[in-house]
């Protein structure tokens, strides 16, 4: 069973905190080849913008007609059309490689907003001379010269811009502690706790302090407080705080470092350093700074990032089809509810959602009011085993509650929580505080990824009572989960609700 430390900190947030985050089933921007892939799209898509805007300009015209002119080279003389694609794609490929050698495609938060944007300016103008110098050595007369100059300074201005909002909208969520990266410090020394004021202090920075590790051999700073395990236990206390990265700031021997290495590779952890070489464990590793300390990254979980962001604009699209659609279906259920029973229409609960983050799940209200309060009286009723809760012809639901129930119709507001981001389409469902309390370690699994409103144990496993199974069908949808794999469960779940199977 978990241990109570754990258990406390949930109970302490389930009171005090109301806002969840993370996506993403990754924990915030990371420097993979996919991200990689998706700014150097940005990168061309804003060059060609750019240039169908500087050849409207020039000609006085819309941009779908000055995209046409650039496509067939209307508006220019013999081969100038031809000729001005070509260098805006010699263009483009220079200043993709210009920003890779700058590091302009990795993680926003591991540079300043002011380097950022200087960086980009210089990729965007080093790559902007060589297009101009192109068009002077071949003597393009026909391609205009203002056109190319246009072009150059709104790829600047575009560029610019789009890393000023990007950076906006991601501060944002750190603030509200949304996608930030959680973090143990392994040591106790000055290095350590300096560190964690610097992490703490830069919170565009975007990560978030768990606590500190003690070293072998060592007693401690009497004077630390966040002390949540040993070295021995590194990887318990890592699962049980939903730790994304761990940082190395006391030197140890270059078997722990190899150890903690192959276990962090297991579980998907990152592990940093600062710096010490650790016998020569580091030197083919490049030195990324956080904030203004040197890390060497050892490894990095891999994260299918553009998958989670399709994720993500299928669950707001559906979701927002679904309360539109649906809303006068809503508000006859909303006014049925209100004519059956006193009472709220609806009922809000704190569920805990990934990295047990708290947020508030809103269902239409299927009980009485006091509700809450009778459930100890129906204890020994219960039908499920482990932390679960069921008890068939439950008399604490309304007449009205009952029939939205068999057809899972309670469920509907829950698209608000998606549209806000606090659920997921398809997830495991989320869990109460008092029944995460019994979680066991293995059992945390579940928390790792966005809650959702239907998943693969609503459409296999819901007549099994067996805790075990439930736990066993989430783990198999974390560990196996695809778009077609949500598609699946979407259109099992239609079917289950036109059946009538619910409870």
């Amino acid at each position: 069973m978990a241990t109570l430390d754990f258990w406390q900190r949930v109970s302490e947030t389930v009171t005090s905190q109301r806002e969840w985050g993370g996506d993403a089933e990754g924990s915030g921007p990371r420097s993979s080849q996919r991200t990689s892939k998706v700014w150097i799209l940005l990168d061309v898509v804003t060059i060609g913008i750019a240039a169908v805007t500087a050849v409207g300009y020039k000609a006085h015209l819309g941009f779908m007609d000055g995209l046409h002119a650039l496509m067939d080279g209307a508006m220019f003389h013999g081969k100038g059309g031809a000729v001005l694609l070509g260098m805006l794609l010699g263009f483009g490929l220079v200043l993709v490689r210009t920003s890779r050698k700058m590091h302009l495609y990795t993680p926003e938060r591991l540079t300043s907003f002011l380097h950022e944007q200087r960086l980009s300016f210089q990729a965007c103008f080093t790559s902007g001379l060589l297009l101009t110098g192109a068009v002077w050595v071949t003597n393009s007369r026909e391609i205009p010269r203002t056109t190319v100059i246009v072009t150059v300074g709104l790829v600047a201005l575009g560029l610019g811009v789009r890393r000023f909002v990007y950076r906006i909208l991601l501060y944002r969520r750190f603030e509200r502690g949304v996608d930030t990266r959680n973090v143990l410090i392994v040591g106790t020394g000055p290095e350590a706790h300096a560190l964690r004021h610097h992490l703490e202090r830069i919170r565009h920075l975007g990560y978030t302090f768990k606590g500190f590790i003690e070293m072998p051999g060592t007693d401690g700073d009497p004077l630390t407080g966040d002390m949540v395990g040993s070295l021995e236990s590194l990887f318990q206390c890592a699962r049980k705080q939903f730790v994304d990265e761990i940082f190395f700031t006391s030197p140890c021997e270059r078997e722990v470092v190899q150890g903690a290495l192959e276990k962090a590779r297991i579980q998907g952890i990152d592990l940093r350093l600062v710096p010490d070489l650790y016998g020569g464990l580091v030197w083919n590793n490049a030195i990324e700074y956080i904030g203004q300390f040197p890390t060497v990254p050892l490894h990095r979980g891999q994260v299918p990032e553009m998958a989670l962001v399709l994720k993500r604009i299928v669950d707001v699209t559906f979701s927002a089809l679904v309360l539109l659609l649906l809303s006068p279906v809503l508000a006859a259920i909303a006014i049925a509810i209100k004519l059956d029973s006193p009472g709220p229409v609806f009922y809000l609960s704190d569920r805990i959602g990934k990295k047990a983050r708290v947020f508030r799940c809103i269902k239409y209200r299927t009980m009485a009011s006091d509700a809450e309060k009778r459930r100890t009286e129906l204890m020994d009723r219960n039908e499920r085993d482990g932390v679960l809760f069921k008890v068939t012809n439950d008399p604490r639901i309304t007449r009205v509650g009952r029939w939205l129930r068999k057809y899972s119709l309670d469920e509907l507001p829950q698209f608000l929580n998606v549209l806000t981001g606090d659920m997921s389409v398809v997830g495991p469902r989320p869990p109460i505080a008092s029944e995460v309390q019994e979680y066991k370690l293995n059992h945390l699994r579940r928390l790792d990824v966005t809650p959702g409103i239907t998943g693969l144990w609503q459409v296999q496993g819901r007549k099994d009572p067996s805790f075990d199974s439930y736990v066993s069908l989430d783990v198999n949808y974390i560990e196996n989960w695809s778009l077609w794999l949500d598609l699946k469960i979407v259109v099992r779940t239609v079917g289950v609700v036109i059946a009538g199977t619910g409870s």
